[in-house]
C-alpha cells in the first residue's frame, strides 16, 4: 500500500509541461466515496459523500465499518459560501454548527491554482488502460502547506495531496456519478436547525482538511 502511495506522489509531482493560459475548470455535481490516508497508509476516513458543485455544498459520512481501528466516524454536513458546516451525530439526535475559516476541499480546484502539467496514468496507447489527468497545485497559508490535485479531463478529481507541517496525506476518490442522488442529505437535519452559532476558539481553523489533521 504504501509503495502504491509513493508512486502516485511520484506520478503527481513529476509532471513536467507548463502551461501559462491554462485556467483552473470546475467539478459537476458529483456522488461518489472518498478515502483520507496518510502516506503511510494509515486511513484517516473513508465514506460517501455527495457535492453540490452550484451551490457549494458538501455531505461527507464515513464509513465506521470500515475495517481498521484508524477510521473517524463523521458525518459533516459544509456550505462553503455561507461560511458554516455542522458535525452530525445522526444516532443521538444532536448536532454542532461552527463556522468554516477555510473553504478549500479535494473536491474542487481553488481559483489561484498553478497549472503543472498533464500526466496519463497507465497505459495510453492501450484502450481502457489509461487515464489522462492534469495536475494543478497551490499552497495553503491558513494551513500552513501546499497541495496537488490530479482531476480528469472533464474536471472529476482523482487525487489530491496536502503537505501540511506536521503531517501529509493524501485523499482519493472513487465510484464517482456526475449527479446528486439524494438531494435531502444537503438539507439541514431537523435536530441542526435550532442550533447556535459556536464560538471558535483563538488560533482554530476550521475546515474540512483540518477534521483530519
Amino acid at each position: 500500500m504504501y509503495a502504491a502511495i509513493t508512486l502516485l506522489v511520484f506520478m503527481c509531482l513529476t509532471a513536467s509541461t507548463y502551461a501559462d493560459h491554462h485556467h483552473p475548470c470546475h467539478a459537476p455535481n458529483m456522488t461518489g466515496f472518498m478515502s483520507l490516508r496518510s502516506m503511510k497508509g494509515d486511513v484517516k476516513a473513508y465514506g460517501a459523500f455527495t457535492y453540490d458543485s452550484m451551490g457549494k455544498k458538501l455531505r461527507f459520512r464515513s464509513n465506521e465499518s470500515y475495517p481498521t481501528n484508524t477510521s473517524l466516524g463523521l458525518d459533516l454536513l459544509m456550505f462553503f459560501d455561507e461560511g458554516i458546516f455542522y458535525e452530525i451525530d445522526s444516532k443521538n439526535q444532536s448536532c454542532e454548527k461552527k463556522t468554516l475559516q477555510c473553504t478549500q476541499h479535494p473536491l474542487d480546484i481553488p481559483n489561484d491554482a498553478t497549472f503543472m502539467g498533464t500526466i496519463n496514468v497507465g497505459s495510453p496507447s492501450i484502450e481502457g488502460e489509461g487515464i489522462k489527468t492534469n495536475v494543478w497545485t497551490g499552497s495553503m497559508p491558513d494551513m500552513k502547506g501546499h497541495y496537488s490535485m490530479s482531476v480528469t479531463m472533464g474536471c472529476l478529481p482523482v487525487c489530491t495531496m496536502y503537505f501540511h507541517e506536521s503531517s501529509a496525506f493524501i485523499v482519493s476518490i472513487t465510484e464517482v456519478d456526475s449527479e446528486i442522488k439524494d438531494p435531502d442529505l444537503l438539507v439541514v437535519p431537523s435536530c441542526c436547525l435550532a442550533q447556535p452559532l459556536e464560538e471558535t476558539p483563538e488560533g482554530t481553523v476550521n475546515s474540512f482538511l483540518n477534521e483530519f489533521m
